[in-house]
């Protein structure tokens, strides 16, 4: 309904259309509505892009400024601009008039100050999922990043290196650069731009639930169609019979089965394990009388391995 605003304005660009875009920013200012509200709603209104771009504050919503926009320059130099694709309407300048006196009271009326340079907070801020985009790319600005910067975020499970957050029982890593080296279990993200790091942080610790002792560090750009298995419900996982019987074996043997998986090989397996290779077919046979299926085959390896993906993510 807001929209019909300015398609009515085109017709009629008269003073009480005037006096409710008026209306329509003073209430947005009134409620001391944030950047990023402000942004989305102002483009509601005017059906168009509109957005706030300021690089000394680090501020960055809507996206790059497009070459044909409209801009206005605001005393610190944070920019406010408009991008409408094709002729402008009547009150488009009203619009943007009052969309910058509203970005301009709004950033005035920042109460919260923050963190300083390199705080843990700012880590944590820019990979809020419920902070706004606003936020994010000041957060970004003063860790030093820039919200098209390609970074990737690594959860990990021990103690963290470089740019870090605890976030409940992990730590957040910010690697825009080369990935450094943890101590403990790491899921790694793809690499994504700074302002996207929610998403990469989401996607990380899904890769994270694919480690184990023997493959610590999971990139989850390398997992492929094997990411999906992480949608799946614990106690649907829990359930499968094929896990029902790796959980009835022996620990030693289940550390047998993996490695015979990871090298497809009994003499390597063996030695992953520090076993002799002669022990090792007895104990293959053990488990394909529990598992009820052969091991020696293209097709029994495979649905091993499945199980001891999928227990693998039951328990992280």
């Amino acid at each position: 309904m807001e929209g019909l605003l300015l398609r009515l304005s085109a017709l009629d660009a008269d003073a009480e259309n005037a006096v409710r875009v008026i209306g329509f920013f003073d209430r947005l200012i009134a409620t001391r509505t944030g950047l990023d509200v402000l942004a989305r709603k102002a483009s509601e209104l005017a059906e168009c892009a509109m957005g706030v771009s300021s690089p000394a504050r680090g501020l960055r919503v809507g996206g790059a400024v497009p070459a044909h926009a409209v801009r206005r320059d605001l005393d610190d130099g944070t920019v406010v601009w408009m991008a409408r694709d094709g002729k402008p309407l009547p009150l488009d300048e009203m619009v943007l008039e009052r969309f910058s006196i509203a970005v301009a009271l709004s950033l005035e009326l920042s109460r919260v100050p923050l963190p300083s340079l390199g705080d843990p907070a700012l880590v944590e801020l820019a990979l809020s999922g419920s902070a706004g985009e606003a936020e994010r790319s000041r957060a970004l600005h003063l860790l030093e990043l820039r919200p098209t910067t390609p970074l990737r975020v690594l959860a990990v499970k021990g103690r963290p290196t470089g740019l870090s957050a605890a976030l409940g029982p992990l730590h957040a890593v910010l690697a825009p650069g080369e990935i450094p080296a943890q101590e403990g279990e790491t899921g790694v993200s793809a690499k994504v731009p700074a302002i996207e790091a929610p998403r990469a942080w989401a996607e990380a610790r899904t890769a994270l639930r694919f480690a184990a002792p023997d493959e610590p560090v999971v990139h989850a750009d390398r997992l492929g169609g094997r990411i999906a298995l992480a949608s799946l419900p614990r106690e649907e996982i829990a359930a499968l019979p094929d896990v029902i019987a790796l959980d009835s074996l022996d620990p030693q043997l289940v550390e047998v089965l993996t490695a015979l998986c990871r090298t497809n090989s009994i003499r390597q397996a063996a030695a992953a394990v520090h076993r002799h290779h002669s022990t090792i077919p007895a104990r293959i046979a053990q488990a394909e009388t529990a598992l009820g299926f052969p091991l020696d085959t293209p097709d029994g390896r495979f649905r091993l391995n499945l199980a001891l993906v999928l227990r693998r993510l039951r328990d992280n």
